[in-house]
């Protein structure tokens, strides 16, 4: 039995060329397994067009139409939090027709905004910014020597739950630290535990007598009793700029200790069905 498909350019030719040749179509179509009304339509075409070719297939049409694709891409942009489901729900009752959420990540994709994770960042005042900036100037063009007697501290808070949330945003790529797309969020005052032991003494006889201790400007380590502590056994304290977390190194091992703890989580044994 003959099978309908679609010939390569080459064979629509050679069937032509048989033809001419005097063979009827339904030699043609026996040679090439197709069915008689492939090779008719082919013929038609020749004749009528003089060309074998085939014709362009303009596909499914688009869902959206390039109003509605700005729609749901300013919608992103505008409310970055947003999500496919309420940008679904956004676009039916702008235009009252229904689209999947595949489409819209692809009118997102398109419009270069992909699904991530925001930068988390504690409110600044200028104030703050300012001392920030003129901190960093100062320190840029240290040696790793003398980063090398900075003693850096800070303290390990163990919670019930974990406050890093699941929070996404739409932005476009090499955007990550653009304003718009971070997030504010205070430091975190739910239940837990702070563990603030004195670890000072022994890293500091690995680093020297003259090290430079840091911490983190709590209010815990400005209290007067730590004031005359230092005082009376000669420690320097490194100025540091208030609201700054993310300039400790520490913040981001105990980032990755967090992070590699979390793989050790159990997992479901077996699937119930």
């Amino acid at each position: 039995m003959s099978l309908r498909r679609r010939l390569p350019n080459s064979l629509r030719w050679r069937a032509v060329g048989w033809m001419e040749m005097g063979l009827s179509q339904a030699d043609v179509a026996r040679r090439l397994n197709v069915s008689r009304s492939v090779v008719q339509r082919l013929w038609d075409q020749y004749q009528s067009e003089d060309s074998v070719s085939r014709r362009p297939v303009p596909g499914r049409p688009r869902a959206t139409t390039p109003a509605e694709d700005r729609f749901l891409a300013l919608s992103a942009r505008r409310r970055r939090t947003t999500t496919v489901p309420q940008l679904v729900a956004d676009h039916f009752q702008a235009s009252g027709r229904r689209i999947s959420a595949t489409t819209v990540r692809n009118r997102l994709h398109n419009a270069g905004l992909y699904a991530r994770r925001p930068v988390v960042c504690v409110p600044l005042n200028g104030r703050q910014r300012r001392n920030r900036l003129c901190w960093a100037r100062e320190h840029v063009s240290w040696t790793q020597q003398q980063w090398a007697s900075v003693l850096f501290t800070d303290e390990s808070r163990f919670t019930m739950e974990s406050d890093s949330g699941r929070l996404q945003i739409w932005r476009e790529q090499r955007t990550r630290y653009h304003q718009s797309n971070t997030v504010e969020r205070h430091s975190y005052r739910g239940g837990g535990i702070l563990i603030l032991d004195p670890y000072v003494h022994p890293y500091a006889a690995a680093i020297g007598n003259d090290f430079i201790l840091m911490d983190d400007n709590a209010r815990p380590h400005r209290a007067g009793i730590v004031e005359e502590y230092l005082e009376d056994h000669g420690l320097e304290r490194m100025e540091w700029p208030a609201r700054s977390p993310d300039l400790n190194p520490i913040e981001h091992l105990l980032g990755l200790s967090w992070q590699r703890g979390c793989c050790f989580k159990s997992s479901p044994s077996k699937v119930v069905t």
